[in-house]
């Protein structure tokens, strides 16, 4: 049977749900010529690392570094090639070496492995993935943080077991929310620490065949890419991308709690908040009544794929020996998915919080849904200094029973149960819904104190004296490191597959 060769870019399958809702930046991060970029990149990099330790030339290594352009690269070639290498390297790393005259053409990939290579420009791309899924995040938690601020005050229905338990405000539950969101930008940052990481240990992970320098390399390469180093190879050791995938899963997760709560509370018989309105939004083609919460079934959906998809990454970290067979290609199909779901799940969920209809009217007319039953523990407690808890409670239940059997208000339902003397210093009755949130004020100030003082996402970059001395000009730059205007011309070469 004769393998495939057409270029992935002409054969991917439809995916509906991250085209009509996914993240086009994240795509692109993982689309066919970025990784390529990654990897010329790598290779650049390593042959410029390698010329300041004194391992090759500084004049091969700048033939080489001239070289590693998305010009040189044939694309529907390398897919072609790569289906019957396995791997896409092998073929690279030849298109390179010939665009190089004799001499500098033996040093491409000098003493490196395809998965260095591969590797490396994974860590160039998950880092890159991270940076947006952490600016991703900060959308979102500015505009949670917005509906705190402004619904700090505004009552309604708590609700546990989905039943009316006791008041609280709708900016309290969303503070719940922006913490969780806070300690997802905590984790976004430890992944980013956890996967910048350079791999360059060669066939068998003993750098055998870079020599006595391959460390000092490793260090030099790391600083090109702005990566960290590492003494221990990590080739089948894929904690740090099964790490990324979880968290790209959690992420997810974490916007489809608010999208589940938004829907929740959009129920019609609820009404106590609504995705933001447009001509046709979330209409049905034959109920025009309809306006459904179509954001927020976007993010529930895209957080369940991202959810299964996940565990695929523990399959993957299973990889033995020191070299994977087939449990790295898990990463290959997983990886770019997960970050694409996450991504479109943050951003949906950034723009469902940020038009979120909010209706305080709504709200305060549930509280009295069932007579006041809602107050009920606020009742007990009141009772209970001059009753005793158990006495108060067993008191408050009978009214409350009483109430729903009678269809009365739970203040006249407590009248009728009590005994005598049994409600004295319990005060005006009913007990107002608002008087009754505790510390939901304290709580949503907590909650933005926190979003607000967050550190940055990303650190710094490296002063000019830690950077790599052999700093490429403006116009030498990999295509992700311009401004859009200045690599339209390289990537448009790229995808065509010629210059």
């Amino acid at each position: 049977m004769t393998p495939q060769t057409t270029p992935p870019t002409t054969r991917q399958t439809f995916k509906l749900l991250p085209e009509l809702f996914g993240d086009p930046a994240m795509a692109e991060i993982f689309s066919a010529e970025r990784t390529v970029v990654a990897w010329l990149r790598t290779e650049a990099a390593l042959a410029r690392a390698q010329a300041e330790t004194g391992v090759i030339t500084r004049e091969d290594a700048a033939a080489i570094d001239a070289a590693c352009v998305p010009a040189t690269v044939d694309l529907p070639r390398l897919w072609s090639e790569a289906v019957n290498v396995g791997y896409p390297i092998l073929p690279l790393v030849r298109m390179i070496a010939a665009a190089l005259p004799e001499g500098p053409d033996g040093r491409v990939h000098y003493g490196a492995t395809t998965q260095d290579i591969m590797d490396t420009g994974l860590a160039l791309q998950l880092g890159e993935a991270l940076d947006r899924l952490a600016e991703l995040l900060r959308w979102f938690g500015d505009a949670v943080a917005r509906l705190v601020d402004v619904h700090a005050g505004t009552v309604i229905a708590a609700r546990t077991h989905a039943q009316q338990a006791v008041p609280t405000t709708f900016g309290a539950k969303m503070a719940v929310l922006l913490a969780e969101v806070t300690r997802q930008r905590e984790r976004v940052a430890a992944t980013a620490r956890q996967v910048r990481v350079v791999s360059l240990f060669g066939a068998g992970g003993t750098s055998a065949a870079m020599g006595e320098r391959s460390s000092d390399v490793r260090v030099v390469m790391a600083r090109e890419l702005g990566l960290r180093t590492t003494e221990v190879p990590w080739h089948v050791a894929r904690d740090g991308v099964a790490e990324f995938g979880v968290t790209c899963a959690s992420l997810a997760a974490t916007a489809a709690r608010f999208a589940r709560e938004v829907v929740d509370l959009s129920r019609t018989e609820v009404g106590e908040v609504r995705e933001a309105g447009g001509h046709h939004r979330g209409a049905s083609s034959t109920m025009p009544q309809k306006a459904n919460p179509i954001g927020c079934e976007a993010v529930i959906g895209m957080s369940g794929t991202a959810g299964a998809l996940s565990s695929g990454l523990f399959r993957a970290m299973e990889a033995g020996h020191e070299r994977a067979a087939g449990e790295w290609q898990v990463e290959w199909y997983v990886v770019p998915l997960l970050a694409e779901l996450a991504a479109g799940a943050l951003a949906t969920a950034a723009d469902v919080a940020a038009g979120l209809r909010v209706y305080p009217e709504a709200m305060r007319a549930n509280l009295d849904a069932e007579g006041g039953l809602i107050m009920a523990e606020a009742y007990m407690m009141r009772l209970a200094p001059a009753l005793g808890r158990e006495r108060a409670h067993d008191l408050v239940y009978r009214a409350a029973h009483e109430a729903r059997e009678q269809g009365l208000a739970l203040a006249d339902a407590l009248r009728g149960t009590a005994g005598p003397g049994d409600l004295e210093g319990l005060g005006p009755l009913p007990i107002p819904p608002e008087s009754y949130v505790g510390d939901a004020g304290a709580i949503c100030a907590a909650a933005l104190k926190t979003w607000r003082e967050a550190p940055a996402e990303r650190e710094p970059a490296p002063a000019p004296e830690q950077q790599a001395p052999q700093r490429r000009a403006l116009e030498e730059r990999a295509p992700e490191e311009r401004a859009p205007e200045e690599r339209a011309p390289e990537e448009r070469a790229l995808r065509s597959g010629h210059e």
